[in-house]
């Protein structure tokens, strides 16, 4: 159920262009949906910046981000995203990125951040992230080196992957093994 006033302070300020409405997730201590709703860009990204600090000081570290309804994420608004990934991480917490759009998702993928941030086709599997489930999240991310080349590599999630300093495929396991791929 959408309720704002679950954060002190968030209905203080509002944005035309970004409309953000907050859902608990009570099954989770410390998780929290955040639907966004139109653009995050150059012109709204202090905005935006303020309002997930008022949902960390809140004490919420647990981030699903609910973006069917964005429709364009602007290098500066992955920015925005990318320090508070950061900031999340720094105090212990993880966010995931749920729903985008197809041309959403590729301003991601093409500014090299499709391993940096944990996307999910829906809020129900973004939550269920945050239940512990399926166990192997635990693991990830993790910070691996390329066998070959040693090169630092940052895995969300198990797989193969192409090592960008020397192009050798690696294999990830699910328990974050590696191996030549």
């Amino acid at each position: 159920m959408i309720n704002n006033s679950i954060v002190p302070g968030f209905m203080d300020e509002k944005d035309d262009s970004l409309l953000i409405n907050l859902e608990a997730v009570e099954s989770i201590p410390g998780c929290i949906i955040v639907n966004l709703c139109g653009y995050v860009d150059t012109y709204n990204t202090a905005f935006f910046t303020k309002q997930m600090d008022k949902i960390l000081n809140a004490g919420y570290l647990k981030l699903v981000f609910n973006c069917n309804t964005v429709k364009y994420v602007s290098s500066t608004g992955i920015s925005a995203f990318t320090s508070l990934h950061d900031e999340v991480k720094g105090k212990g917490g993880e966010m995931v990125l749920s729903q985008l759009q197809a041309k959403v998702k590729e301003v991601f993928q093409l500014l090299g951040f499709s391993d940096y941030f944990i996307f999910e086709e829906t809020v129900e599997k973004a939550v269920a992230y945050f239940s512990g489930k399926p166990d192997v999240n635990a693991v990830f991310p993790k910070v691996v080196n390329c066998p070959v080349c040693s090169h630092k590599l940052k895995a969300t999630k198990s797989g193969r992957f192409r090592c960008p300093g020397c192009k050798s495929i690696i294999a990830i396991t699910d328990s974050g093994a590696v191996m030549m791929g």
